[in-house]
């Protein structure tokens, strides 16, 4: 079960865009609107038990997925290919809804999200509304980094290019 964090929901009122209903999960998005989502990465690094051993990333994966199913379109999860940060293993960004998109919310970028406790408070906020609904938890705001760089690259990309890069090389 979400934690619902209902202090953290702002009041329906004259600066909250229309299309966005309060429910009982949270915001509701207009029909046919893009929910919040849950981008989790599952590339090289992240979800790998070789890195992470103690990390149950199959149960957090089942549980993000879970909680979509029973947020009634409120919110959407998919998975990726290696998002890039490495290092930051294992990453969720939390991409707003096109509502709060239009009021100028971005994505928020989660690192280190590995236990049962960092994939509930992910899932409390992104029921609440998420970026540019509801205030980031302190326990979340911990974990947030900046996006890489756009056209960044990924480990598989570096690789791959210096294979290419190894080919030419050789002629």
């Amino acid at each position: 079960m979400v934690t619902r964090i209902r202090s953290a929901a702002p009041a329906v009122g004259p600066t909250t865009p229309a299309s966005v209903q309060p429910s009982l999960t949270g915001f509701r998005p207009a029909a046919g609107a893009r929910p919040c989502t849950l981008v989790v990465c599952r590339g090289c690094c992240c979800g790998d038990p070789n890195k992470n051993p103690g990390a149950d990333h199959e149960g957090q994966l089942a549980r993000l997925r879970a909680a979509a199913a029973e947020s009634g379109g409120t919110l959407a999860v998919r998975t990726s290919d290696c998002l890039g940060p490495c290092e930051r293993a294992n990453v969720i960004v939390v991409q707003p809804s096109a509502e709060a998109r239009r009021t100028g919310a971005r994505a928020a970028w989660v690192g280190w999200a590995l236990d049962g406790d960092a994939t509930e408070d992910v899932l409390a906020w992104a029921a609440a509304g998420g970026p540019g609904i509801a205030p980031v938890p302190a326990t979340v705001e911990l974990s947030l980094f900046p996006a890489p760089a756009e056209g960044g690259e990924t480990r598989e990309r570096a690789k791959a290019k210096s294979k290419g890069r190894g080919a030419r090389r050789r002629r």
